[in-house]
């Protein structure tokens, strides 16, 4: 594709549209100019970023990025922002930030771009013509997808965020550029609504904030923080800065005092220091005071300080000259030198009892570590000359922007790739090792299921057990620092539902979704015809739907055949009531349809049959392990998110207090007539501690056609009255009866009842 020149005629439809708005700009008498025009004309000037640009990019790369800047210009002429400002203000502003991390040209020209084909209509065709294919793919990465329409505001904005990671995995520069866009959005939050901004805030949180952090991105990670903290809840930032600039009086002594010791006593160990008093941020001090409900007097280590030593070693040498100085608080040492975050972060911490026993956290590194503690991936852009230090960082951030795209393959919406993600960028992590000493890092809480779907999918597929320490441990046990892991596997074992209640991490819960909708569609098939059906009566909607209806209801709810959205019903993915009532609407709406479908609301029954089930669905329809219903019992069932259908028995307590909060997740369950299976149940039996009692019970269970699964015994064996507990198979509630009154027959038996919960 032919270049345009950056002094040529621009003949492109933006060009013209540009030109329009400059034709009527200057009838209205405001002037523009495409160079530093001071600011105070009402135009926004770029001789600051220039000033910036000059030190580390070539003459030919500025040019560039000043015809990236005049294209902007002409797009966002008569464009404001709230506040006031010309709108080309931000763009520039953005660009600054980038400009600090001493990103390339490209992205800087994609900062100064980016809102120009969400807010102008700018192709990206034209982008690439005129400035090149990589600039105008990070502006596409950049821009949301407005023009899309979508069922709801959170499918729409889920979808954004999929596209800009998906894009930031391809090309990280896309995240560094809207990172410091949503900086300076956030500096500039004050003129929003409070709903708005609210709304933003928490956004910034809960996304770009664990990215800011996962990137080792800390300053713009703490000030985001704060930002959000200050617009979520204004009186409390308000009242606890008042609190920490109070207290910033009040211990200036006490500081001085730590600083001036240090200072000494490393200066007469013979090392090389650069010392830095520290401050909590506002968000880190409301943290610890609301997740350990202390008072702001209560939190003694507002303030700490930072040492950067020239050398690997002089790190472990000033620690030791520290603990020399003042004594350690035991439990409160953490050598990230040797095992790094996962976002490429080295210090050493450690809390000290300074002077009136006030803790204070020192926190010690090198200057490179340094550079990429305060930097993170951005330290690429700003130290690249030479620096073979930052390899493994780089190393880290790829695996996990490739764990993006392995998500991405595996998870069916939007708004459930973000779910993944945002388990993913928890910060807290543990650190765990492979049989061949590998380290392998995974979020707090961790299970070994995790570690197998990190290895690989088909590992995670195929485990059945696993080695902690070289003790065998299920797999559902949770991880801690240090642990050795190794996966015991087997070919023919295949995912359950049942993980999906403890596994961890993002992959392992995606791998496991896509594992059941492929291999358990036609049980899930099936299952959510059956509820939709269900769903249908009870609006007094007839459940054969006309070909018309079933046309228009996959139009508007983006499946490519009622199967599919059967299956996306079976699997909890949509809510049959949902779906039905959306149906209703389109039979009320359209009066061809209203006379097509046979709506007969006054002959139907008011309670529509429940959902019967035979116990041998399959994975779609599970029975609840902590009621563990039998027939006989009373029925009721939860549809959850990609397990199906969960069936409780009536009086199961767990299930009351999940229905009171999600009632229209619950839905009416019944036997069938013909069941060729036997159920789980669990019974309880207290008896007097006599020699072979295990023995005669067992016996009395066997005899009375039941089999057990498993069986333990709680209490001191030298106890009088033991506790025996028994998970045994019957058919129904008569033969649990029958199998109990045998059981209480037995001598020194003193209570058996089933157990529930």
């Amino acid at each position: 594709m032919k270049l345009m020149p950056a002094d040529s005629t621009p003949t492109t439809a933006a060009a013209k549209r540009a030109a329009a708005k400059r034709s009527a700009a200057n009838s209205a008498g405001t002037t523009v100019s495409a160079d530093a025009t001071p600011a105070a004309s009402g135009v926004a000037s770029i001789t600051d970023l220039t000033a910036q640009l000059s030190a580390y990019l070539s003459p030919a790369d500025l040019k560039k990025v000043k015809e990236a800047y005049r294209f902007s210009d002409e797009m966002h002429l008569g464009q404001m922002r709230k506040s006031g400002e010309p709108y080309i203000s931000h763009p520039i502003a953005v660009a600054e930030i980038c400009a600090d991390w001493k990103l390339d040209a490209q992205a800087i020209m994609a900062a100064l771009l980016h809102d120009v084909m969400e807010d102008q209509d700018v192709k990206k065709e034209e982008l690439i013509e005129r400035f090149g294919a990589q600039v105008a793919s990070l502006v596409d990465g950049l821009s949301k997808l407005d023009k899309i329409e979508f069922q709801s505001q959170v499918e729409a904005q889920a979808e954004n965020f999929r596209k800009m990671l998906l894009a930031m995995a391809r090309d990280v520069r896309v995240i560094l550029v809207k990172l410091a866009d949503r900086l300076h959005n956030m500096r500039t939050l004050g003129v929003m609504a409070p709903e708005k901004k609210r709304r933003i805030a928490r956004e910034t949180m809960e996304v770009y904030v664990p990215i800011a952090h996962r990137l080792g991105l800390n300053n713009i990670y703490r000030e985001l923080q704060d930002l959000s903290f200050a617009h979520l809840h204004p009186l409390r930032y308000r009242t606890l800065a008042r609190a920490v600039k109070a207290a910033r009086g009040n211990r200036r002594e006490v500081v001085g005092k730590i600083l001036e010791a240090v200072k000494v006593t490393l200066a007469a160990a013979g090392l090389e220091v650069q010392v830095y008093g520290r401050e909590k941020t506002l968000y880190g001090i409301y943290r610890k005071m609301r997740n350990k409900h202390l008072s702001f007097s209560q939190v003694l280590d507002v303030y700490g300080f930072r040492i950067v030593v020239d050398s690997f070693a002089n790190c472990y040498v000033a620690l030791g000259t520290l603990h020399a100085l003042y004594k350690p608080m035991p439990g409160k040492f953490k050598d990230y030198i040797a095992i790094p975050k996962l976002n490429g972060y080295q210090s050493l911490h450690t809390t000290l009892i300074g002077p009136y026993g006030t803790p204070v956290e020192f926190q010690i590194r090198t200057q490179d570590m340094h550079r990429v503690a305060e930097s993170g991936v951005a330290a690429h852009w700003l130290y690249k000359s030479g620096d073979d230090s930052l390899t493994d960082l780089q190393q880290r951030t790829h695996a996990w922007l490739q764990s993006l795209l392995d998500i991405q393959k595996q998870t069916g919406d939007s708004a459930e790739f973000l779910e993944h993600v945002k388990v993913d960028l928890f910060p807290d992590s543990v650190y765990v090792f492979t049989p061949k000493s590998k380290i392998i890092a995974l979020p707090r809480g961790a299970t070994a299921l995790d570690f197998a779907y990190t290895i690989h999918t088909d590992v995670g597929d195929q485990a059945i057990a696993v080695r902690i320490n070289h003790e065998q441990a299920p797999l559902r046990s949770e991880l801690r620092n240090g642990d050795i892991v190794e996966i015991i596997t087997s070919p023919t074992s295949r995912p359950s539902p049942n993980w999906l209640t403890f596994v961890r991490t993002g992959k392992a819960r995606s791998a496991i979704r896509h594992h059941l909708r492929t291999i358990n569609l036609a049980e899930s098939t099936e299952l959510g015809r059956r509820l939709l059906h269900q769903a249908l009566l009870n609006l007094k909607l007839d459940p054969e739907l006309t070909s018309p209806l079933v046309e228009r209801i996959l139009n508007e709810s983006s499946a490519k055949s009622m199967e599919e959205l059967y299956a996306d019903i079976g699997v909890g993915k949509r809510m049959a009531a949902l779906v039905a009532r959306h149906i209703l609407g389109l039979v009320e709406s359209d009066a061809a349809n209203a006379a097509t479908v046979n709506i007969e609301r006054e002959s139907r029954q008011n309670k529509p049959a429940p959902v019967v089930i035979f116990g041998n669905e399959g994975s779609s329809v599970q029975l609840a392990p902590c009621c563990l219903p039998i027939p006989g019992d009373g029925l009721q069932g939860q549809l959850r998110r990609d397990q199906g259908l969960i069936v409780h028995s009536l009086d199961c307590d767990q299930a009351k207090r999940s229905r009171a909060k999600e009632p229209e997740r619950w839905i009416d369950v019944a036997w069938g007539q013909e069941l060729n299976r036997r159920f789980d149940c669990r019974i309880m039996v207290l008896v007097k501690n006599e020699r072979g009692m295990l023995a005669r019970i067992a016996a009395e269970i066997g005899e009375s056609d039941a089999n057990i699964t498993h069986v333990t015994m709680d209490g001191d064996k030298d106890q009088l009255i033991i506790q025996l507990k028994f998970t045994i198979q019957v058919e129904d509630r008569v033969h649990l009866a029958r199998l109990l009154r045998n059981i209480r027959r037995i001598p020194h038996v003193a209570r058996i009842m089933r157990e529930r919960g």
